[in-house]
This record gives structure tokens, C-alpha cells and sequence, in this order.
């Protein structure tokens, strides 16, 4: 049996972290990987994150199962945390996931378990395991522009047109705030006409928010994702506690629907339960409970919203920095657009080629698309890779 399995095409950027690995230079930069480094290059855990777990080795009394959603605390803490007051409680189903690959794998088996027909359009260029997962699945899926390599910005006419092609049923597939990998986000108005555009097509919005707190604030982030959810019939919402609550390695997500029809709730629920029993059985907890522990205690809640602060102020000095010394060395402004971006991430907008370059020449090492981790940076390297850019010639 085992012979007949087919090689499968490696990954980009677990082969870039090999390749940067074995690099012997002392100068070399890794802007591939996807996880927040502070300026000492360590992804630190928060306070508030070992302060929860102290807590729970000390009064934990068993690691029996929860329930198939997961811990009932854990869901109202995270639909709170991104839908605030924006929809009544009940009108949200809500399952845990193994983090927010999780929750996007359960959407679209939820998608395909509903419209078998439902076409997934997604942005061009979107997170790679979009792509991947829904290929396995074998959804159909329709492409539709979104990045500007030319202004470093949002195509929103092309995004706009390309969308027009949705049939109701149909999926459209979001990136709540920090967009990966090109850091260009939509603005609330042009918010509002995608809102109108599923409202007058009749197509379901999906929102994959990975890193709310990481671009403008924890509710300035959730912005779109609310006025989405408070505006149309239906939508899909899978977010990741990975990123803002540093928790990586304990995968920890959540899978909600929400239906302005609150009758739909019982149904939808049972359905979230139902694949995660298929998939998974119950869901992990540990992770699930640091969070629900920090943002059930005004305290500890309060001390990871500082960090969380401060972390993304350290991302947005970084693009500062960066947009700047790009300035002085090139004379021009054409880079301001990285100061624009928000979250961890940001797309040059170069060819593979000349990433390479920076590569072979000068050590630094970012995914062939030209999407880098800004987090990967400090004070120090910010004017190394500046000085790069500008002698490949980008």
C-alpha cells in the first residue's frame, strides 16, 4: 500500500527555514516564518499567559474530557473577544479547534457538508493552507485580485469586480484584519460595499481573523469582522489564538456561525459538534483554558492587553523604521506603503528573482512571494535589509 503513495510537494517555507537553518553567515536575517519574535529573536511567552498556567496547575482537579465544542467558558470568551455586542449570544454557534488551521479545515468541511456546489473564492495572493486545504477537499475555487504590486496597496476595484462573478450559495473568503501575506488591508467603507455586495448576491461570508490585536488595536481590528457579522444572513468566522495570546505550540482556535435567524443556532451547533467528533473527537483544552482565564480575570486580562499592546507597537516602529531609512537611501517614497501595512507581515511586491538575490547576496531569507515577517526585524537588522532592497535593485 504504502508504495502507491505519491511524493508531496514540500513546503515553501519549512524549506526555507532548512535552508536558513544551514546558512553559515552570521548576518543572515530570517523573515520567513511566521511567528512574533521581540527584538532578542525569542517568541516569548506573555505574563498573563504563565501567570494563567500557573493558576490552572494549581487548581486544575482533572483532564477528563470537555465537551465536543469544547469548554463552554472558552467559547463565550472568544465570541466576546471578536464579535463583542455586535450579535446576541444565541445567534452564534461556536465550536473549539486545534487552532486556526483548525477552524478553517471544520469551515470548509462545514461548507462542503451544506453546498457540496458552493464555490470558495479567495484572495489573490491568500494563506497559502487556503489553497492547500481546500485543494485536498477538492472545492471548487475562483481567485479574485486583491494586492497592488504596483502601490503596495489593496486592488479594491479589481477585488470588486472579480466578486461580481459570485452565485448565491457561494463562499467568500476574508481576511478579518493584517491580511496574509501582503499586510494591505481594506478600509471600513470599502467594507461596507463588500458587505452590500454579499447582501445583493446572496453569498456567505468567511473571515479568517488570525491576528486581532496585531494591526490597529483588539477592537479596531475587529471592525470588519463585526460589521460583517451584525450585516449579513450568514458568516463564517474562524480565529486563531496562535498569534495575540502567543500560544503557538498548544493550537488553539475557534470555529463560529452566526445567523441572524437565532431558530438556526440548535442545527448549526449540532453540526460544528458533529464534525469535530468525525475529526478529532473533543478538542484540546489546555491551550482553550490559559485563554479563557485570562479574559475571565479583569487582572491577568488586563496585563495581556498591555503586552499585546506593546508588541504591536514594536511591529508598527519597525515599519516606520524600515519605510523610512528606505527613504533616505532610495530618495523616493515608493516603499511608504510598508508603514500603511498592518500584522506581522508585509509583500515587497518583487519577483522570486529578486528574492533570491537577498538571499545569495545578503543572507536574508523571505518567502519567494516577497512576503516577509516583520517581527523577524529589530533596530539593528531594519537598516541591513534596507540597504539590501536597495542594492538588488527592488
Amino acid at each position: 500500500m504504502f508504495s502507491s503513495l505519491k511524493e508531496q510537494p514540500a513546503d515553501k517555507i519549512l524549506q526555507l527555514m532548512q535552508l536558513f537553518k544551514e546558512d553559515p553567515r552570521d548576518t543572515k536575517i530570517d523573515l520567513g516564518v511566521g511567528v512574533y519574535k521581540n527584538a532578542e529573536g525569542v517568541t516569548p511567552v506573555m505574563r498573563a499567559v504563565k501567570a494563567a498556567e500557573k493558576r490552572i496547575w494549581e487548581e486544575q482537579t482533572t483532564k477528563s474530557y470537555v465537551g465536543l465544542p469544547g469548554d463552554p467558558e472558552f467559547g463565550d470568551a472568544m465570541v466576546s473577544l471578536v464579535l463583542g455586542d455586535s450579535v446576541d449570544r444565541g445567534q452564534v454557534a461556536a465550536a473549539a479547534t486545534p487552532g486556526g488551521t483548525g477552524a478553517v479545515r471544520q469551515a470548509f468541511e462545514l461548507i462542503r457538508m451544506a453546498n457540496p456546489d458552493a464555490r470558495v473564492f479567495v484572495s489573490n495572493p491568500t494563506w497559502p493552507n487556503h489553497v492547500s486545504i481546500l485543494k485536498y477537499l477538492g472545492m471548487p475555487m475562483v481567485e479574485y485580485r486583491y494586492f497592488d504590486n504596483e502601490t503596495g496597496g489593496v486592488d479594491f476595484d479589481g477585488m470588486m469586480a472579480d466578486l461580481e462573478g459570485v452565485k448565491k450559495g457561494d463562499i467568500v473568503l476574508l481576511h478579518g484584519c493584517c491580511h496574509n501575506p501582503t499586510g494591505a488591508n481594506l478600509n471600513i467603507t470599502e467594507w461596507q460595499a463588500v458587505v452590500d455586495l454579499l447582501n445583493r448576491t446572496g453569498a456567505i461570508p468567511m473571515i479568517d481573523i488570525a491576528y486581532q490585536g496585531f494591526g490597529d488595536g483588539l477592537e479596531e481590528d475587529a471592525a470588519a469582522t463585526r460589521l460583517v457579522a451584525s450585516s449579513v444572513p450568514e458568516t463564517l468566522i474562524a480565529a486563531s489564538c496562535s498569534k495575540n495570546f502567543g500560544v503557538y505550540r498548544e493550537r488553539t482556535g475557534i470555529l463560529m456561525a452566526v445567523s441572524q435567524d437565532a431558530g438556526l443556532n440548535k442545527l448549526t451547533q449540532g453540526s460544528l459538534n458533529y464534525l469535530n467528533r468525525q475529526n478529532y473527537s473533543f478538542p484540546p483544552d489546555h491551550g482553550a483554558r490559559v485563554v479563557s482565564t485570562i479574559l475571565h480575570d479583569p487582572q491577568l486580562r488586563a496585563d495581556w492587553a498591555a503586552e499585546l499592546e506593546d508588541v504591536r507597537l514594536s511591529m508598527l516602529g519597525l515599519r516606520e523604521q524600515l519605510a523610512g531609512e528606505l527613504q533616505r537611501l532610495s530618495g523616493s517614497d515608493r516603499f511608504a506603503f510598508l508603514a500603511q501595512h498592518r500584522g506581522m507581515f508585509s509583500r515587497l511586491g518583487t519577483s522570486p528573482e529578486m528574492v533570491e538575490r537577498l538571499r545569495a547576496e545578503h543572507a536574508i531569507y523571505m518567502v519567494g512571494d516577497s512576503r516577509m515577517n516583520i517581527a523577524g526585524l529589530n533596530k539593528t537588522t531594519v537598516p541591513i535589509l534596507a540597504k539590501a532592497i536597495i542594492d538588488v535593485g527592488i
